[in-house]
């Protein structure tokens, strides 16, 4: 009687067991499923080219002796078009606006051996083209994004600093705001911008110098994980199959604006389906080592994925 009791105990202990197998083995399935439908490989999948990196300062004592921070590409017949900040501390404290292109997106030509601006601090800046107008939201000195014009991209109108207000007029608290990403749809203009990189926000306008939060609540916070507990700031974002892709950057450390503090920057993915709630991906970064600010290009055929900061790096689909 006992032994019979005992081999039913066990058999029940062997089916629970199994069963429970089999269900983590399908939720794992599902949440792989679901992942890939969130985030799909060509949001988050890519390999770093062997010639890598394709553009940096030039070492030598020019004014772009070196580059720093979020740069940005587009590609447009045929031609890929880049602006960045180049500084040299030797010469001058302020980051100037420099242009290159390239036909195959790999090797660059600089437009000029001068800054395309000469008397204005651009840094960290945001180039789009609506209704045949490029515009460029920048960070100014202090981190203060300012917004400038062009009809070709390389002769820039000054426009002065934007003003962002609360869901209630008022204007928000005084200090930087910067790292400003632009996007457009249905006439609709958005902005995402953070603040000594603790948050991002998000804005709307019409005009794209007078922003007002749509929420004053932050959109994307910092962490929980390690890669950006530190800090964030947007890049990009992209529409892709019904879905928003924000490409963003991050940081583990911080304490990253004190000085002499060394901290690693990576390059991170987070999705939406209505531009105010983001999920992040579950395996960011998506690039290994110190290589931030992504810009993710299409060039009619695939998406190439560009770290800025704080040497040009091109990642291709796996």
């Amino acid at each position: 009687m006992n032994i019979k009791i005992k081999t039913t105990s066990l058999f029940s202990l062997f089916l629970l067991i199994m069963v429970g197998f089999s269900c983590n083995t399908k939720t794992t399935k599902s949440e792989k499923s679901n992942l890939s439908e969130d985030f799909p490989e060509a949001m988050v999948q890519f390999s770093p080219i062997v010639s890598n990196p394709i553009f940096q300062g030039t070492g030598t004592e020019t004014w772009d002796k070196q580059i720093r921070e979020r740069g940005y590409i587009l590609y447009e017949d045929g031609l890929y078009k880049m602006w960045y900040s180049g500084y040299n501390e030797g010469i001058s404290e302020v980051k100037y606006l420099g242009y290159a292109t390239s036909k195959d997106g790999i090797n660059w030509e600089r437009f000029s051996e001068k800054p395309i601006l000469k008397d204005i601090w651009v840094e960290d800046m945001h180039v789009i083209k609506y209704n045949n107008l490029y515009y460029m939201l920048a960070e100014g000195k202090g981190d203060i994004t300012h917004l400038l014009t062009s009809t070709d991209g390389i002769n820039w109108d000054s426009k002065g600093d934007i003003s962002i207000f609360k869901v209630n007029g008022e204007p928000i608290s005084e200090g930087p705001y910067g790292t400003p990403t632009m996007w457009i749809e249905n006439g609709k203009i958005y902005l995402y911008y953070e603040r000594d990189d603790e948050a991002i926000w998000l804005a709307t306008s019409t005009d794209f110098k007078n922003w007002t939060n749509m929420q004053d609540e932050a959109v994307l916070e910092k962490g929980p994980k390690e890669y950006d507990a530190g800090a964030v700031a947007t890049n990009q974002i992209i529409k892709y199959q019904g879905k928003y892709y924000m490409f963003y950057h991050g940081s583990s450390n911080p304490d990253w604006m004190k000085p002499g503090v060394e901290a690693l920057w990576t390059s991170n993915v987070a999705m939406s389906t209505d531009l105010i709630h983001w999920t992040k991906y579950p395996q960011n970064p998506i690039v290994e080592g110190d290589h931030s600010s992504p810009i993710l290009v299409f060039d009619g055929i695939k998406y190439s994925l560009f770290t800025m900061h704080d040497k040009v790096w091109r990642y291709d689909p796996k």
